[in-house]
């Protein structure tokens, strides 16, 4: 695929290599925002998302307020992973909107979600994510997904419709549909994901190439890997480099079995390691405030 065009109107060469150090799940416990708090104020990530409906939302919002030079994005959240510390709908409590489970919580998995949630509810529940945020005194530079959550045939081009509505970049790769297939998505969602991204691309809305993110369920050298991994950015393409960092606490380790590996991405980004070895490898690193800065007057 030729070089995203997203370079050139950055002022970049063809052949760069370009990366967004991206902070997920921020808000989504204590632990996480203080972790990106921290690598924020350090410059060791370039961006970060915020889960909406988590209880530490609006701690995250505060802290926002306090850091407007902060590039913070909504996370679109419609799965609640988790046993005994859960989350729901703010949009709606009616189980005909497919957004909840017998706990009356988001369902556990993206899966449940992409067969069970009316494509409506799901649009207005990002609508409202979004608003919330904004009148929290957040100011989105983009929308991402929480687990993967919004690719799927039914839900994607209202994902995609909330966050050009908001004048934000939505989360999207500039990959083919084989591509997409290879991935593990149906031939309907394979296809659909590929032309939408196309299309937005033709309206000069900036895309991706390349989603990077280590397990959870790896916590040995997770710096080796990591750099392993970035180098999988090509020349001419934008990486989007996905952590999950958080301080180790009581309340962490009590929410989370892959606590280990989210203390660890902090440990790492906090180290400099991260930063230091892209920037020895010449790659561009960006945030998603950049990509934001890009979008066409009128979307």
């Amino acid at each position: 695929m030729e070089a995203n065009p997203v370079l050139a109107r950055l002022g970049l060469g063809e052949a760069d290599r370009v990366a967004i150090l991206h902070v997920d799940d921020v808000g989504m416990c204590g632990a996480s925002l203080d972790a990106f708090s921290d690598l924020w104020e350090a410059r060791e990530v370039t961006c970060g998302s915020v889960m909406v409906p988590c209880p530490w939302f609006r701690a995250t919002a505060a802290w926002a307020r306090e850091h407007p030079d902060a590039d913070l994005g909504v996370h679109a959240t419609l799965t609640s992973e988790w046993s005994g510390y859960r989350w729901g709908p703010v949009s709606t409590r009616d189980p005909a909107s497919g957004l909840m489970d017998e706990e009356r919580c988001f369902p556990r998995t993206s899966t449940e979600v992409a067969a069970r949630a009316v494509p409506a509810a799901a649009g207005a529940e990002l609508r409202l994510q979004i608003a919330m945020a904004r009148d929290a005194g957040i100011v989105p530079t983009h929308l991402d997904t929480h687990m993967g959550s919004v690719m799927s045939a039914r839900l994607y081009g209202e994902f995609v419709a909330s966050a050009v509505e908001a004048g934000v970049p939505p989360f999207g790769l500039r990959l083919a549909a084989e591509q997409w297939k290879k991935g593990g998505y149906d031939p309907e969602t394979a296809a659909m994901l590929a032309d939408t991204v196309k299309g937005l691309e033709a309206r000069g809305i900036p895309m991706l190439d390349r989603i990077l993110q280590l397990s959870l369920s790896i916590d040995d050298d997770r710096l080796g890997r990591t750099l392993d991994m970035v180098k999988r950015i090509e020349p001419g393409q934008v990486g989007y480099v996905v952590f999950h960092p958080a301080l180790d606490t009581a309340e962490l380790r009590a929410i989370c079995p892959d606590w280990h590996s989210r203390v660890g991405d902090h440990e790492l980004l906090r180290s400099g390691r991260i930063r230091s070895a892209l920037a020895d490898q010449g790659v561009v690193l960006i945030g998603c405030r950049e990509l934001q800065q890009l979008m066409p007057i009128g979307h």
